[in-house]
């Protein structure tokens, strides 16, 4: 069985991890092993959004497409395509596995769909029902082309029974909280912070990547200047598409000196930061998550989330663009600290996401 996963950006780069690891796990024990090959569309190519990750997770090495640079999302996603459908009829693999939301996602999706490979869609069924935002086009389309549906959620499946596509949905749980708990534990401590004037538990965690953010003037500005009123150290790993729209600007000025701008770091290092910080602050669902599994406050910079498992109990707030809220949310939890229930990670799965989702796609290949 030939299985060909593909990927582009730093979660999906996670998931492909754990995926590779169950896959060999599969294979010490198949009378036919699965013949795994990872496809690297590009979208992320900075070695701090890329290559750290394939090292420091033990994956094996992606084919990597060479792709042209692309400044619009419909270009990147035809470029995209291209690529991934000359790699499908090249290797002709027996199933193809989409993560996700991106634009990697949707193009990796249509080339499987077009070739009539059968198009597995890891992390299905979510909806922020936000329009306005690329990955929500990117989830819905992808599920629709889409012969298996692995949701991370049981509110995941319900969705898509409601659009007509119960009968390919199945609940796995959330492979990232299978990786959380198999990485989580390798890099406890933060390097980021020997070289800042933080200790742990004294500092928010903060990311912000999102398009319909970084390229909202107004959004942006409001964002940024909640953060020169919050009582706390902020550590902010700086995506370069935010980084670039700041270029022009003194950021330390700008964000004021208690905001320490750093390079963007790896997933280890990522989980680090988060377990040691009083909170986070994000625009990424990937961060609100991985907040609710370790266990921290999050504050999402958002007026909605496709995760709304994590709102219960009071871990994640939404706090949207707005200035006022933000300081009024964040300085709550710095002077007060979170006011949380207990977590219920069985609404994820409990950690057997990667076993249950490599069970359903050799059985439904087996099937074809």
């Amino acid at each position: 069985m030939k299985l060909l996963s593909v990927g582009g950006t730093r979660p999906q780069f996670v998931k492909m991890a754990i995926m590779s690891k169950a896959i060999e796990e599969f294979n010490q024990y198949a009378s036919s092993p699965i013949d795994h090959r990872l496809l690297h569309t590009g979208q992320h190519r900075d070695p701090g959004m890329s290559d750290i990750f394939f090292s420091e997770l033990g994956m094996p090495k992606p084919q990597v497409l060479r792709n042209t640079p692309a400044h619009t999302p419909g270009l990147q996603t035809a470029i995209m395509l291209a690529g991934i459908e000359a790699e499908m009829i090249s290797w002709k693999p027996d199933a193809v596995i989409a993560y996700g939301d991106t634009n990697s996602t949707i193009a990796s999706a249509l080339a499987a769909a077009k070739l009539h490979i059968p198009l597995i869609h890891l992390e299905a069924g979510l909806r922020s029902f936000n329009r306005v935002m690329q990955e929500e086009i990117n989830r819905i389309v992808t599920d629709q082309v889409s012969d298996l549906l692995l949701c991370p959620t049981h509110a995941a499946v319900e969705q898509l029974r409601l659009e007509g596509l119960g009968d390919r949905a199945v609940f796995v749980g959330d492979i990232m909280l299978d990786a959380v708990e198999q990485f989580g534990n390798l890099h406890r401590e933060a390097a980021t912070l020997r070289d800042l004037p933080v200790k742990n538990g004294g500092y928010a965690l903060v990311t912000l990547h999102r398009a319909e953010m970084t390229d909202d003037s107004a959004k942006l500005s409001s964002i940024l200047s909640a953060f020169r009123q919050i009582d706390i150290p902020i550590v902010f790993p700086m995506h370069p598409r935010l980084r670039n729209r700041l270029a022009q600007s003194d950021s330390s000025v700008f964000l004021g000196s208690h905001v320490h701008v750093v390079e963007p770091v790896g997933y280890l290092e990522m989980l680090a930061l988060q377990r040691n910080a009083r909170f986070v602050m994000t625009d990424s669902g990937g961060l609100q998550k991985e907040a609710y599994f370790t266990g921290v406050p999050c504050l999402t910079l958002r007026e909605e989330t496709e995760w709304r498992e994590t709102l219960h109990g009071g871990w994640n707030m939404l706090v949207g663009s707005d200035r006022e809220p933000i300081i009024q949310a964040a300085n709550a939890l710095v002077h007060n600290g979170p006011s949380a229930e207990p977590r219920n990670l069985d609404l994820f799965g409990g950690g057997l996401a990667r076993k249950r989702s490599v069970d359903q796609i050799v059985e439904m290949v087996r099937a074809a």
